[in-house]
C-alpha cells in the first residue's frame, strides 16, 4: 500500500534565473508539476517542508498529495529533485501528476530483511553485499508498495538472491525482469570476507620466497670477537 505525504504549493508568476535566485534567497524553491494530459504548472514550495519530508524514505517513491492554493489537490510523484553541489539546500523539483486507474511506473526501496542472521553470516562468517538497493515496478497507484521486502535469512555463504527469486506483491510487476532476455538483475549476495593480511606476515612471507632466514641478533659478531 502506498504511503501518502502532503506538499503544499503556489503558483509561480515570476520566471527566470532571476526570480528562482530570489525564491531560493526567501527560502522557497521553485518547481513545476507536469503530466496526466494537463498543461504545466509552475510552482512555488516551501524549503523547510521539503527538507522536512526528504527525512521521509516515502518522499523520494511514493505517491504525494500536491495542495496548490486556490486548486484541487492533484496526486503526483517526485520526478527530479536537484539540488545545491555543497549545501544543504533544494534548488527544483519535478513532480509527474498520476493518473487513478493508469498504470505507473516507479523506482522503490529494496529492504532487506534478517541481514545479521543469515545463514552464510551466521554460520559462514560472509558479509552482505548489496547489488541493488531499489527496484523498478509498474502497477496501478493503488497497489504501489512501499518497499519491495527480500528476506536473505536462508542465504548462505557464496549464493545470491536475483530479481526473478522473489514474489512481487499482488497487482505488481518487475519491468527490470526479461527472461527472454536474459535480464534477471542481481539484488543480494553473501561472499568471504577479505583476508587482511598482517605486515609482518607479509614480511615473513617475503622472507620465506628469498630462501634467505632473518637475520638473528644472537648471531652477529661482538666487539670482542675475532672476525
Amino acid at each position: 500500500m502506498s504511503v501518502e505525504l502532503k506538499l503544499d504549493a503556489t503558483i509561480r508568476e515570476d520566471q527566470g534565473k532571476g526570480a528562482s535566485r530570489r525564491l531560493r534567497r526567501a527560502k522557497q524553491v521553485p518547481g513545476i508539476l507536469y503530466g496526466a494530459g494537463k498543461n504545466p504548472v509552475s510552482l512555488t514550495l516551501d524549503e523547510e517542508q521539503i527538507l522536512r519530508l526528504m527525512r521521509e524514505e516515502a518522499f523520494f517513491s511514493q505517491i504525494l498529495e500536491v495542495k496548490v492554493k486556490g486548486k484541487r489537490a492533484e496526486k503526483a510523484i517526485l520526478k527530479d529533485l536537484q539540488r545545491h553541489p555543497f549545501k544543504p539546500l533544494v534548488t527544483h523539483m519535478d513532480l509527474l501528476r498520476i493518473k487513478a486507474g493508469e498504470k505507473m511506473r516507479q523506482s522503490v526501496p529494496i529492504h532487506f530483511l534478517n541481514q545479521e542472521t543469515a545463514t552464510g553470516v551466521k554460520l559462514g562468517g560472509g558479509v552482505v553485499h548489496h547489488d541493488a538497493i531499489e527496484v523498478e515496478v509498474e502497477c496501478l497507484p493503488d497497489d504501489l508498495p512501499a518497499a519491495i521486502d527480500v528476506d536473505i535469512a536462508e542465504l548462505e555463504l557464496g549464493s545470491s538472491i536475483h530479481l526473478s527469486d522473489i514474489a512481487a506483491p499482488e497487482g505488481v510487476s518487475f519491468p527490470g525482469l526479461d527472461p527472454e532476455a536474459d535480464h534477471d538483475p542481481l539484488l543480494v549476495s553473501i561472499h568471504a570476507p577479505r583476508k587482511v593480511v598482517d605486515e609482518d606476515d607479509e614480511e615473513s612471507t617475503d622472507e620465506a620466497d628469498s630462501g634467505e632466514p632473518a637475520a638473528d641478533a644472537g648471531d652477529e659478531p661482538s666487539d670482542g670477537e675475532d672476525s
